[in-house]
């Protein structure tokens, strides 16, 4: 059955575009809605007018909340409940993130296939297609299927009906930004296998949805103040 696919969007019109096209020429039947968490104009003006020929449903969240983004539990609450009610599993596709016509599909099958699995997500590339973050520890020796004890990020990830029942989002603390490592965690603790595919690969451009984190690599200093002093990017 086909998943409901959901994109958290923030600015970053120019890896939007792509993604969302990326996902509009899957080979599987898709219900996609993109989140639009308080984006500048450009940016929602365009998910705006290509909701129709681009096939997404587009959720603006200035609609249903007042708080500043990221509003990342917002959207995983209600993206649960669409899920659920329609008894369908959750891929998360992420706004910087270009995935294939096959990717949905692969995952899929690979789901229906290990019912145990809570978690499935596509490895990250970069355009020459080499491995980068966030799973560049991951060496190229390792094999295809990878049962991890480690988290998995958001990037491109399925998270199973099963593991959407066993989980109530409602639960996640409204004090994080981030809840990719907490919902990997709660997962393996409910009984699930979390499982990263090596040969289902999405190319990742970091960070272009939230350009400050790149300050951590050239600018550590700056980086940390804003993660400890300012709050952002909680996990």
């Amino acid at each position: 059955m086909s998943p409901v696919i959901i994109t958290p969007v923030k600015n970053s019109l120019d890896t939007v575009k792509q993604t969302i096209r990326s996902v509009n020429q899957s080979d599987l039947a898709k219900d996609y809605y993109i989140f639009n968490d308080f984006s500048d104009k450009p940016t929602e003006e365009y998910l705006a007018a290509h909701a129709n020929e681009l096939a997404y449903n587009l959720v603006n969240l200035s609609e249903y909340v007042t708080t500043p983004s990221p509003n990342y539990r917002t959207v995983l609450i209600m993206a649960q409940k669409m899920a659920l009610e329609k008894e369908r599993d959750l891929i998360v596709v992420e706004s910087d993130v270009i995935i294939e016509s096959s990717t949905i599909s692969a995952m899929i099958s690979f789901k229906d296939e290990n019912p145990k699995a809570g978690m499935v997500a596509a490895i990250t590339t970069d355009s020459n297609g080499k491995i980068n973050f966030p799973y560049n520890h991951i060496s190229e020796s390792e094999p295809d299927v990878i049962n991890t004890k480690r988290s998995l990020s958001f990037c491109c990830t399925l998270l199973s009906n099963q593991l959407l029942k066993a989980l109530d989002f409602k639960t996640l603390r409204t004090d994080k930004d981030w809840y990719d490592v907490h919902i990997s965690r709660q997962s393996r603790s409910l009984g699930f296998d979390n499982y990263l595919l090596k040969n289902v690969q999405v190319q990742h451009l970091p960070h272009s949805s939230r350009p400050w984190k790149n300050e951590k690599y050239n600018n550590p200093l700056r980086y940390y103040f804003k993660k400890y002093f300012l709050k952002r990017d909680r996990i």
